[in-house]
Formats: structure tokens, C-alpha cells, sequence
């Protein structure tokens, strides 16, 4: 991650931002490196980690926030902020939409990441909310790994 987290401080400066609205949306770019290219010397191994499975989950898990709150944070204000219809769940709009299960609880194993980049460091974490649908223009693309 670019600047890394690398104090205790920085983690609970991220959390307060997300908290009080200093920080308004929570996105990942979502850098999947091979282990290759992470397992070298810190200042030369690439920038980034495969973020795009986990940040749901390290948000319930880290946030005491709600549902709406996580919405807003992951998906209405990013459409707001980029100008792009979405976010929001209307009659016209989109029809993308992320169901979850907030109160699913797991751990983090490698095997299990989807993405061909296996770097993050919260392997063997043990997370609560699960995403178990993923609609994208009002066509199932996940569901719990079947679709």
C-alpha cells in the first residue's frame, strides 16, 4: 500500500478519518504482485496488495459502522465523487448491487483468495462479513462461487 500503514497511529488515524467523515469512501486498486516480486527487500518490492477480496471484511470486521454506513463508504459516495450514475438503488439507476452476510465470520486462508495475486498480509485473519452475491447491471456475476 502506498503510503504503507506502518504504525499502530496510522491504522487508528485511517479508522478515526472513516469514522467522523474525514475520509468518505473506501476503494482499493487492487495490486495482486506475485510473491516474486514481494518477497525482496522492502524498498525495492512493488507497492500494493490484493485488496479486493478482503476489504469488505476488513471493514465490518474493523469498523463499528452499519450497513448503510458501509454503503455509503464502498458505493454511493465513490459513484458521487467519480460522476458516475450508481451507488444507489432507484428505479433507472444501475443495477449493480453487493448483497452480504454481516454476521458470516471466517478465516483468511490463500487457497481460498480468487485472485491469481496471493499477497496480503491478513492471512489467517479471522473476518465477519461475507459477500455472497455480486450483481453488476441486473446480471448475477457472483453468487457464493457459483455463478
Amino acid at each position: 500500500m502506498t503510503p504503507p500503514l506502518l504504525t499502530p497511529d496510522d491504522v487508528a488515524a485511517i479508522k478515526q478519518g472513516l469514522l467522523d467523515g474525514t475520509i468518505d469512501c473506501i476503494a482499493t486498486d487492487h495490486a495482486p504482485h506475485h510473491k516474486d516480486e514481494k518477497h525482496i527487500e522492502f524498498s525495492l518490492a512493488a507497492s500494493g496488495i490484493s485488496g479486493f477480496e478482503t476489504a469488505f471484511s476488513l471493514a465490518v470486521t474493523n469498523l463499528t459502522v452499519d450497513a448503510d454506513t458501509l454503503a455509503r463508504l464502498f458505493s454511493v459516495n465513490p459513484a458521487r465523487i467519480i460522476g458516475v450514475k450508481g451507488g444507489v438503488i432507484l428505479e433507472g439507476a444501475p443495477a449493480d448491487i453487493t448483497i452480504a452476510d454481516m454476521d458470516a465470520v471466517y478465516t483468511l486462508r490463500e487457497e481460498d483468495i480468487v485472485s491469481r495475486g496471493k499477497n496480503t498480509p491478513f492471512i489467517g485473519w479471522t473476518l465477519r462479513g461475507v459477500v455472497t452475491h455480486t450483481i453488476v447491471d441486473g446480471r448475477i456475476v457472483y453468487d457464493g462461487g457459483a455463478a
